[in-house]
């Protein structure tokens, strides 16, 4: 299947941040790699889940924000995926023998961290146990397919941003949670390429 890419993208963001990306005037400079993985897997009834975490609070522009499993590359790391996969390991406690990775997505640049993130589709066939690591995740958060793709659950959320106060910004309203920036930008992707197959 083709990838929806940079159209679904823009609509999980504010009107003003795409002129700002389709003139140029955000820049891709030696941007840091980071891997993340979307894993989807079976809840108790069987029913198909997608698992996010929220983050720690800690000083820096991510923090307490809801995201994939993921993190930034290391030496030691052969490619992205294995990035993606060791680290969905160290923050959720699912060994990377059991992913069965279905696709890589459209990668999003984030801008105030500079990092360049290559998202991954994953299955899990177990429905857990998760362990999430203590230092860095606050909360395993675990979405319900349906959910997920209910047209209802896309919201306007005012906030502020680092690169402006008091905006309205596309979101996802998941489990209480609204998700919105690089992670609604590739769920936005993710649940294109669902509705295609569903």
């Amino acid at each position: 299947m083709s990838l929806p890419g940079e159209s679904s993208h823009y609509k999980m963001i504010p009107a003003t941040r795409i002129k700002e990306l389709q003139e140029g005037e955000i820049n891709k400079e030696t941007p840091r790699k980071a891997g993340v993985m979307a894993l989807f897997y079976p809840n108790e009834e069987n029913q198909t889940n997608l698992l996010l975490i929220l983050r720690k609070t800690y000083k820096g522009v991510h923090s307490n924000q809801i995201a994939f499993p993921g993190g930034k590359a290391e030496k030691e790391d052969l490619n992205i995926l294995e990035t993606a996969l060791r680290e969905t390991n160290e923050e959720i406690g699912v060994a990377s023998d059991k992913i069965k990775v279905i696709k890589s997505i459209t990668e999003v640049y984030i801008p105030p961290s500079n990092f360049l993130v290559h998202p991954f589709i994953g299955l899990y066939d177990q429905t857990g146990p998760f362990i999430k690591q203590e230092t860095e995740v606050e909360e395993i958060v675990e979405v319900s397919l349906i959910d997920f793709l209910d047209e209802e659950r896309i919201v306007i959320q005012e906030l502020s941003t680092s690169y402006s106060k008091n905006i309205e910004v596309p979101a996802f309203n998941l489990n209480g949670y609204k998700v919105w920036g690089a992670t609604a930008m590739m769920l936005s992707e993710i649940k294109e390429l669902l509705k295609q197959v569903l």
